[in-house]
């Protein structure tokens, strides 16, 4: 295939062309070496399955076909053509669910507003991010991508499938209902107090508001706005029947996103901390009428989890990550468990790169604080983090009928000495860790070749003397 810039058909310049090259070959193993096409057949045998939702099957079987979980049973017959893997002595779980993300957005925050649910994550999404490949090493299969918390109420969020080295269109997750980032507290009022400029405004402006109790106002007034745009609609949809003539209203992207909240179309995930912040914003959906998906971080929602749980809202937090400013200071390892006694749903989530790989031993973590059974402790990072998503008929568990978003486990995932084997999105493998092995020497090798390669070496290196560059006025 030959290369050529993007502003023409000329073939790319020798040196671009081998930099380029060099720097994909620096890049984790990519996905493409290890998959499976999606409607292949996959029979996976004498496993011990996790299933998340009914209980654990020893020494079982799982076929995958056309993408989903076909059968799970006891000596299946293996199809023609199936690829046959021998789980002897390994685990198979459910792929994990991350439900608070940053991972592959090229953009966070849109500091510059109070009000930002017109921006969408998916307009910045990177699908060649290496922490991906990282994050499918660890058997995560899923993630709810959130904007930033600079924002009262924050932009659009993607729930997406990790499927590295894809188009973003191939990973958006597929009948997810869509969601927005709000965010409470610290984080917004420390943005607000920063030297901004913003649109019609003298320079250096401070954006509104620097405080809670404005944080709240921000909030009464886009709704109220938001339900007054909705009325308008609604009236026009009514005249429209009858009167041709009638006048649409102007479209308002910044409140089109919101009227869905009000309609139970888009879900809430708001960043909060402190249980007085966290009431206030469930007393103002009560008033508004909808309803808060979830509470992010939440580190101090075992305080209130009665009012948390008879609001329907669910908890994602982190399992032992505090006091790393004044806001977590009150936040406690029994979090989580005192919050599901109360019936609230809850999950652990990474809201890191790095973290996002551990997921397994954070989930582990709550058997120690809170003595959550094993299944519980796996719920947090499968199942229930399907259902705060809006994809439990998915994903999320192991279940004949479900997409194939699955991991293989040398040991109980729940062992810090446990590693993946192999990740599966819709039936295709992503990761394989022996072919990652087996092609690391034979990548290392063809990195030093190209590095070795002319173009690649600094300009003294080439055998002639180096020549200072001419100002390009001067050309």
């Amino acid at each position: 295939m030959t290369m050529t810039s993007f502003t023409g058909t000329r073939p790319m310049p020798t040196l671009l062309r081998a930099a380029l090259v060099a720097a994909c070959a620096a890049l984790p193993l990519a996905a493409q070496a290890t998959r499976v096409a999606t409607g292949g057949t996959t029979l996976i045998k004498n496993a011990t399955v996790l299933t998340v939702t009914k209980g654990t099957l020893e020494n079982t079987d799982l076929l995958i076909q056309n993408g989903k979980i076909a059968q799970i049973g006891k000596n299946l017959a293996s199809p023609a053509g199936a690829t046959v893997i021998d789980a002897t002595g390994k685990y198979i779980m459910p792929g994990i669910i991350d439900p608070h993300s940053h991972m592959m957005s090229d953009a966070v925050n849109e500091g510059s507003l109070s009000v930002t649910s017109m921006v969408r994550i998916t307009d910045v999404l990177n699908p060649t991010a290496p922490n991906i490949y990282r994050a499918l090493a660890s058997g995560v299969t899923s993630l709810n991508i959130l904007h930033g918390s600079a924002n009262t109420i924050g932009g659009q969020n993607a729930t997406v499938k990790l499927k590295y080295g894809r188009p973003v269109a191939e990973m958006l997750f597929p009948g997810a209902p869509p969601g927005i980032k709000f965010a409470l507290g610290e984080n917004v009022t420390r943005k607000n107090q920063q030297q901004v400029q913003l649109p019609g405004q003298p320079a250096a402006s401070r954006r509104y508001p620097a405080t809670r109790m404005g944080q709240e106002e921000v909030l009464r007034d886009a709704f109220t706005r938001a339900r007054d745009y909705k009325a308008a609609w609604d009236d026009y949809r009514a005249k429209a029947k009858t009167d041709k003539n009638a006048v649409a209203p102007r479209r308002d992207l910044e409140l089109e996103p919101l009227v869905e909240v009000l309609e139970g179309k888009r879900l809430v995930h708001a960043h909060s901390y402190r249980s007085d912040e966290m009431l206030m914003l469930l007393n103002l959906a009560r008033e508004f009428g909808f309803k808060v998906q979830t509470l992010q971080h939440a580190l101090e929602g075992y305080k209130i989890a009665s009012e948390i749980a008879a609001a329907g809202t669910g908890l994602s937090t982190f399992a032992d990550n505090w006091s790393y400013k004044i806001e977590a200071y009150d936040a406690i390892p029994y979090n989580v468990a005192i919050v599901m006694e109360k019936g609230v749903l809850a999950t652990i989530n990474s809201d890191s790169d790095e973290r996002v790989r551990r997921l397994n031993i954070d989930a582990a973590k709550l058997i120690k604080y809170g003595g959550l059974t094993e299944e519980q402790a796996l719920r947090t990072i499968t199942y229930n983090g399907a259902l705060q998503l809006g994809v439990a008929d998915k994903v999320g568990s192991i279940e004949v009928g479900k997409d194939a978003d699955i991991a293989i486990w040398n040991a109980h995932p729940l062992s810090v000495y446990a590693n993946v084997d192999k990740t599966f999105i819709d039936g295709e493998v992503f990761f394989d860790r022996q072919k990652d092995l087996a092609q690391r020497s034979e990548k290392e090798k063809e990195r030093a070749d190209l590095e070795r390669q002319d173009p690649n070496q600094p300009p003294g290196a080439r055998g002639r003397p180096v020549q200072p560059a001419v100002p390009e006025e001067n050309r």
